[in-house]
This record gives C-alpha cells, structure tokens and sequence, in this order.
C-alpha cells in the first residue's frame, strides 16, 4: 500500500502542474487574440481598405450628388421604434402583424426631428401596414415594398424631402438585403416580423 501512496504523491503534483502550465498558456493564446484583433481593427486591415475604396470609388461612380469616395463615411445612425401590433386587410379580420422598424437615419438631429413627431410616425405605419394582406407581407416583394412606402411617408411626415432609391449594380437575380436611400432616411429596416 505504501508504494501506491508513493506513486499517487508524485503524479499528483506532476497533474497539477500540467494544469497550470495548460491554464497560463491559455490565457496568453486568448490575450494574442485579443490584442492582434484590436491592432487588425483599429488599423483597418490594409487588405480590407484597398477593397472598400476600389467599392467606394465604384459606387462614386453610379452617384453623383452623394460625399467623395475619399471622405470617411460616417457611423450610420439607428433609431428603433417600438413593435407594433396590428390587424391586417384579410377578408375575416382575423389576421395581424407585429413588425419591430428601425430606420437608418443621415444625421441625429433628424433622429431629434423624427421623436417629436413620433406618434404622427408611429400612425402613418400603423396605417399602411394595416391596408396589407397577410399574403403581401409573407412575400419578400411584399416586405420591401412596405419598407418603401415606410421611407416615403416617415419622410412626408417630418417634412423632408422624398428620397430616391439608390441603384446597385445587380448580380443576376439578387437584390439586396436592404434597399438604400440617398436623402435622410437612408433605410428601413426591420427588427422583427411575425404574421398570424
């Protein structure tokens, strides 16, 4: 009995100081990571830039009244509304909608123009989201073109002027995820969308 207490003493401190060891070796692996992922994105990745101003410089191309293509584009700003619930244009009535917008907006003092005509916003979406069927809004065609009319009348409603879509170059069918505006409202985008 005593030779297996003997050898269970020494591997004993041998395990544990393989555990140390494995320990301090991953936290330097985890701090590497973190400190190259914080150099790559506070330098901005040389390789990715080169990308973004050849695709910069194209989109300066296709438009001319938006910012030079060597100008930073700003962080884009967000302006959540809350989820609406609302009764759809089925036959029956017993259909509805909860939908989560958020819009893309230029500029916070838009944000602040928006929140002061909050309740006007929040009406005129209500309103166009109950003139659908639920057939019209389980349709991709469907989403984006109430995204559409959201940007229009959210525009009419604050008293801006009407934005016009911006043109991307198409890759065969695809669209895009989001429809871009050049005014602004730059997009609509949607936070949830559930229909019953």
């Amino acid at each position: 009995m005593s030779a297996n207490a003997a050898a269970e003493g020494a591997t004993k401190p041998k395990s544990n100081l393989i555990k140390i060891v494995l320990i301090v070796v991953a936290v330097l692996v985890l701090a590497g990571g973190a400190a190259g992922g914080t150099w790559f994105f506070m330098k901005g990745g040389s390789h990715a830039k080169g990308k973004d101003t050849h695709a910069e410089a194209a989109a300066g191309d296709e438009e001319d009244d938006e910012a030079p293509s060597s100008a930073k584009k700003p962080a884009p700003i967000y302006m959540a509304l809350d989820n609406m619930v609302v009764n759809l244009a089925d036959p029956g009535g017993d259909r509805f909608a909860q939908i989560g917008v958020t819009l893309e907006l230029g500029d916070e003092k838009l944000g602040e123009q928006i929140k002061q005509r909050l309740p006007a916003v929040r009406s005129s979406i209500l309103m166009l989201v109950s003139q659908r069927t639920a057939e019209e809004l389980l349709r991709r065609d469907g989403k984006d073109k109430l995204a559409q009319d959201i940007v229009m009348e959210v525009s009419r409603v604050a008293g801006l002027r009407t934005p016009r879509p911006i043109r991307t170059e198409g890759e065969g069918d695809k669209r895009p995820l989001t429809q871009r505006y050049a005014g602004p409202i730059r997009a609509v985008l949607f936070a949830s969308f559930i229909v019953q």
